[in-house]
């Protein structure tokens, strides 16, 4: 395209928002001087460079207005246009409407006198009045007309001309080259938007008002070239997707189509060494080696480097402060991904794969492009993912595991696979796909021959198998080993029978079925490994189901105190803590938890999760509720509520009772909404069940209450958990049908849970029970209930149960008009409470308080007893020795707030440091035990 005086006034050159939008007041300054100076007879030379999209043609746009306006002589063009590469096209494109006939031939070969002549062309033209020449995308000129305008330019002096040129950054022309490097050449880089800037061009492209968060996310996407994000807010209007920053944080590939096509078409107007650069940042992702990246586009590290400054100056990626580069936005990355064509991907992958694997990077890293390569691996690569299939499994990642072993065992491949990997692929099948697991156990057991491998694939089988419901099968497995098995095997058969009594747990029928298959004899010594986890298996099976409950106490106390966390696997003194749990001996349970917690990896260890909810189970039933909110909140990190499975439903439950118990019910609430429907029959939804059933009782509806508490109860007794120490869904069904006004229900409730933990020597449970008892009853029948109830806990560290069975008894004793002794229940009550962190009961008893006429002003202050229940645990851990950092972790605290407790601590009590804090501890502990003999 070509213009000259005497065209349209307003001709343009294609491309580019108007410069108003792109907060161009530096370069718009700088501009009108130029022309400004031409108009006055003075020579000017400017040139415009920066990346494709910046704004160079924009601002290239605006000088022309203004020359048009001071009715300067304007000659223009676009040099990568068609016909452009014939030796001196561009030149002919400029230079034909200033010849005398309109027409100028000009010649095809360049020498210094064709250059003279055409110079002289623009000479004259000059001498008749200020002229502009332009040419934008002058590097793609042909040859020719470059060494003409670097001759032109050399040669201004006197004329009043301005020559004006812009071209792409990293564009290395030695001509203009030479023009740039002129004293006289004024060079002008573009500079990206500003948030504010995004802002005023969203408002005129899109007709919306956008908040600076919204303008930062564009910004941050697009790294502020006007092109791109042009092209985003184009394609955000036609998906018509709201212009929000919190939107614009969730947008993943599919969410914009319609930016796709318009990122790529500004890419491949790029080189090709700049597309190369940007697939393989695309591939190897985020933050890989520059040093890779190059190798794998097929470039050097001088070319590579210089296409990644194209894509940054584009908007495509950002450089990091480690010296390598990321991608600014998912979308740009996934558009880059989403040009390349199945076999290139596949390919890039295994290139990926193996430049990594040189290099030495982990096997995680390579794994994950191995596993993209679509192709059969090869024996360097089955090793690679075989390694992190195993790291996967340390990460109680079982699925993940599975997706990396797979390519090594194509199907159908089974009988020629070595032994050792079936097993390693059938082991992490067990809980993700059973059948197949069971299928590739099958095959391995075969044809393995070694001792410890056969032992490994016929334990996860048995497992397999128990998780299916084909229990009879897995006997028979067992019994065959049993029978085969030298003495050294006995305890691997033990082994196997522990772990299908911990897989039933999965599986009700199978648990069923177990239930009338096995032995539960307690009387083992727990002298070896399989011994202990036998022993721990039957004995929380014998305890939820009120089957001697002592000795499985028993039991659970010589797995625990035979075994250790280097010894027994994690799963077996796990269920000896559970079994502490239902027989109402939580602190109990809280020592073993913290023992394996301390023991574990907090970053490799697939037990954590699993210890941490335990753990808060224990200092719920404990009354530290504060802990039980941390423990929680650590064994949820990084869980999708919303998508929770079996073994996440017991810390949400936990943590919703919790939240009940401190008296939050908004933020109950707001949990409750999150956490779906049971996805399974799993016993850990039960929970959760009678979690939400106390929700709606607290929220005033009784009905719904109900209805989720009887389905708890129904599915509890299904699976065989009849003791009232497993679940309270017993209790808060009773006071929800005392809420409904059915005192005979809630009154067969109460002595049905009384009975059995009187049977069994359950504390907490009968506490529980009778306290159930007295509300189902008339106020004349209620103070010997309580006060049994009282009796029972105060042998118990069941603090909150306690404080609240004692509220109970402080307002009976009030309507029954004996203030005083109410005055001291409801004081004691009071004080639990609020140690233990109970607001709602700790509002409940001052207003008890209140109404008998006293005038509470603050809890205990001085002594032990006013502790918290967190200043405790630290204090006992400080006695012991701990470090600050240690106590921090071990309770999920900071180290401040560690130092907080404790500066408490020896205020309440007094004291001036950590051997005084061990003194007064022990003193505390041996009057306590002398109190109990």
């Amino acid at each position: 395209m070509t213009g000259a005086h005497g065209s349209s006034p307003r001709e343009r050159l294609p491309g580019g928002p108007d410069p108003e939008l792109v907060e161009r007041e530096r370069e718009l300054a700088v501009i009108s001087r130029l022309v400004r100076s031409t108009a006055a007879g003075d020579p000017a030379l400017v040139v415009f460079e920066g990346p494709v999209g910046i704004g160079k043609t924009s601002l290239l746009n605006a000088l022309l207005d203004q020359a048009h306006d001071l009715r300067l002589r304007v000659v223009h063009t676009r040099a990568g246009q068609m016909g452009h590469r014939l030796p001196l096209s561009t030149a002919h494109a400029l230079l034909a409407g200033l010849s005398a006939d309109g027409s100028a031939g000009l010649p095809l070969s360049v020498s210094f006198a064709v250059l003279v002549e055409l110079h002289e062309v623009v000479r004259s033209a000059a001498m008749a009045g200020p002229l502009v020449i332009a040419v934008d995308d002058v590097e793609e000129a042909d040859a020719a007309s470059l060494r003409f305008l670097a001759h032109t330019a050399r040669r201004m002096t006197g004329l009043p001309v301005l020559l004006a040129l812009a071209r792409c950054s990293g564009a290395h022309v030695a001509a203009l080259n030479e023009v740039a490097a002129l004293p006289q050449c004024q060079v002008l880089r573009p500079r990206p938007l500003t948030g504010s800037g995004i802002g005023l061009l969203t408002r005129r492209l899109v007709g919306t008002e956008t908040d600076s968060a919204f303008q930062e996310s564009c910004l941050a996407a697009t790294n502020g070239n006007p092109m791109m994000v042009t092209r985003l807010l184009t394609g955000l209007r036609e998906e018509e997707l709201p212009l929000t920053a919190a939107h614009f944080a969730s947008l993943d590939e599919d969410d914009v189509p319609a930016f796709r096509p318009r990122a790529l078409r500004l890419l491949h107007r790029q080189p090709e060494a700049t597309v190369q650069a940007a697939r393989s940042l695309a591939v190897l992702g985020d933050g890989a080696a520059p040093e890779t990246c190059a190798r794998l586009a097929h470039l050097d590290s001088t070319a590579f480097v210089g296409s990644v400054l194209v894509l940054t100056s584009l908007g495509f990626v950002t450089s990091n402060d480690d010296g390598t580069w990321s991608f600014v936005h998912a979308l740009l990355r996934n558009a880059v991904l989403g040009d390349m064509s199945e076999e290139e991907l596949t390919s890039a992958h295994g290139r990926a794969a193996r430049l990594l694997h040189d290099s030495g990077s982990s096997a995680a890293d390579v794994a994950e492009h191995l596993c993209r390569a679509a192709t059969v691996p090869e024996p360097w690569a089955r090793a690679v993912l075989r390694e992190a299939a195993r790291e996967a499994m340390l990460r109680a990642a079982p699925d993940r595991a599975v997706e990396l072993l797979r390519p090594c065992v194509p199907e159908g491949s089974e009988d020629a696979c070595d032994p050792a990997l079936l097993v390693e692929l059938g082991v992490a099948e067990t809980r993700v796909d059973p059948r197949a697991s069971i299928r590739h156990l099958t095959s391995a057991l075969e044809r393995a021959s070694l001792p410890a491998l056969r032992s490994a694939a016929l334990g996860a089988l048995t497992e397999a198998l128990t998780r299916l419901g084909q229990v009879a099968r897995a006997m028979a497995l067992l019994s065959r080993y049993r029978s085969d098995a030298t003495a050294a095997g006995v305890g691997s058969a033990q082994l196997m029978e522990a772990q299908m009594l911990i897989a039933a747990s999965a599986n009700r029928a199978a648990y069923a079925e177990l239930l009338e298959t096995v032995t539960f004899d307690l009387s083992l010594s727990g002298e070896s490994v399989g011994e202990r986890a036998l022993l721990a298996a039957r004995a929380v099976s014998c305890v939820t189901r009120l089957d001697r409950v002592a000795e499985a106490v028993a039991a659970a106390r010589t797995a625990t105190a035979r075994g250790s966390s280097t010894t027994d696997a994690v799963p077996f003194p796990c269920a000896a803590g559970l079994t502490f749990l239902y027989a109402d001996l939580p602190h109990e349970a809280e020592r073993v938890y913290r023992q394996l917690l301390e023991d574990s990896d907090p970053l490799t260890d697939e037990s954590r999760p699993s210890l941490l909810a335990l753990s808060a189970e224990a200092h719920h039933r404990l009354g530290a509720l504060d802990v039980a909110l941390r423990a929680t909140a650590a064994a949820l990190r990084n869980v999708a509520v919303s998508r929770a499975a079996a073994h996440q439903a017991q810390p949400l439950a936990v943590r919703l009772h919790t939240l009940l118990d401190r008296g939050d019910l908004a933020e109950a609430s707001r949990l409750e909404a999150e956490i779906p429907d049971a996805r399974d029959d799993a016993w850990q939804w039960n929970e959760v069940l009678c979690a939400r059933g106390r929700l709606h009782l607290a929220k005033n509806d009784p009905e719904r209450a109900l209805a989720h508490l009887e389905e708890c109860g129904r599915r509890e007794a299904q699976w065989r958990r009849i003791s009232p120490a497993v679940s309270p869904w017993w209790y808060w069904a009773g006071l929800t049908r005392l809420a409904l006004g059915d005192r005979r229900a809630a009154l067969a409730l109460a002595e049905e849970a009384v009975g059995r933990a009187r049977a069994a020597h359950l504390p907490c449970a009968l506490g529980t029970g009778l306290e159930l008892w007295a509300e189902a009853v008339g106020d004349d029948e209620r103070p010997p209930l309580l006060e049994e109830a009282e009796q029972v806990l105060a042998g118990t560290e069941a603090a909150l149960i306690r404080a609240r069975v004692r509220v109970a008894r402080g307002k009976l004793l009030h309507r029954l008009g004996y203030n005083k002794a109410a005055r001291e229940v409801l004081r004691q009550g009071w004080e639990e409470a609020y140690a233990v962190g109970s607001r709602s009961l700790h509002k409940a008893a001052h207003r008890a308080l209140l109404a008998t006429g006293a005038r509470p002003r603050r809890p205990v202050s001085r002594g032990l007893p006013a502790l918290t229940h967190s200043e405790t645990q630290v204090a006992r851990l400080a006695a012991d020795g701990r470090t600050n950092a240690w106590i921090a972790e071990r309770l999920f605290v900071t180290q401040r707030t560690v130092e907080v407790h404790l500066t408490s601590v020896y205020r309440k009590l007094g004291l001036s440091g950590r051997r005084e804090l061990r003194d007064a501890l022990a003193a505390s502990d041996t009057g306590t035990a002398a109190q109990g003999t």
